[in-house]
């Protein structure tokens, strides 16, 4: 389990719920269900951090705290 906030909503679009991850730049999931959404944040969380790392690039510290949103 990783420690960064995970946002969720539904997306009328596209008639799923959408879980994004702001810490981590363009990382998202989706799913039929908020568990499901989540499942797949938490997977797509670890292929960032692997590719992050794979690249050199710098993996951010997560903040721990609720993010504020404007």
């Amino acid at each position: 389990m990783h420690k960064y906030e995970v946002i969720i909503y539904w997306s009328n679009e596209d008639q799923v719920f959408v879980a994004e991850v702001p810490e981590l730049s363009g990382c998202m999931a989706h799913g039929e269900t908020k568990v499901d959404a989540r499942a797949k944040a938490d997977q797509a969380v670890q292929l960032w951090l692997d590719t992050a790392a794979e690249f050199g690039d710098p993996i951010p510290e997560p903040k721990g705290q609720r993010l504020m949103l404007a």
